[in-house]
């Protein structure tokens, strides 16, 4: 009895990139675990979260030469098989001659029910790996919460932060309150 051969279909960065250039530019996939994954429109919450997070960490990394922006994929030389989208990125340095940063300073993703083990499981894993990433934040948009991860020599500390706290961000030279990531929204 004849077996076919199965062949292994995970995609590595070079190729999802190839890939991803002839995809509409309406449409966002991320890399993940070898596979290709179309993310669904985020809702309004969300993006006002993400819009309150780009003004406020923009106006820091303004001041240090670094810009605050949306949709950029991340990358690292630890794992070829992943390639997140986060809600956003801080980077330094010149721009990037693509959609893809390997030097994140600061990443933000904003947790939906539905990405909210992706996004605390996986993504964590990952951005741990990221050689330049010295902040990862985790904000919920269901609840008034931010997760702050700040790399500490080897390792990762994590600070939880309500309404009246504040997100310490040395490496911007300024805080942001949480209260200013949720403005606009009912809490």
């Amino acid at each position: 009895m004849a077996v076919a051969a199965r062949r292994d279909t995970r995609m590595g960065c070079a190729e999802f990139k190839r890939w991803a250039e002839g995809r509409p530019d309406a449409e966002r996939w991320e890399l993940l675990d070898g596979e290709p994954v179309l993310m669904s429109p985020p809702r309004e919450r969300h993006q006002a979260i993400v819009a309150n997070l780009i003004r406020r960490i923009g106006d820091l990394a303004d001041g240090k030469g670094c810009r605050a922006m949306p949709g950029l994929g991340i990358v690292s030389p630890a794992q070829d098989d992943f390639v997140p989208i986060p809600d956003v990125v801080v980077r330094c340095g010149p721009p990037l001659p693509d959609g893809y940063a390997e030097d994140p300073l600061l990443v933000a993703e904003v947790l939906s029910p539905s990405t909210m083990s992706l996004d605390r499981g996986r993504k964590i894993d990952f951005y741990r790996t990221v050689p330049s990433l010295k902040v990862l934040l985790i904000v919920y948009s269901d609840e008034v919460r931010v997760e702050l991860w700040r790399r500490e020599a080897e390792d990762w500390g994590v600070q939880a932060l309500g309404l009246d706290g504040s997100l310490a961000l040395p490496e911007l030279d300024g805080t942001v309150p949480v209260r200013d990531i949720y403005r606009g929204l009912a809490i």
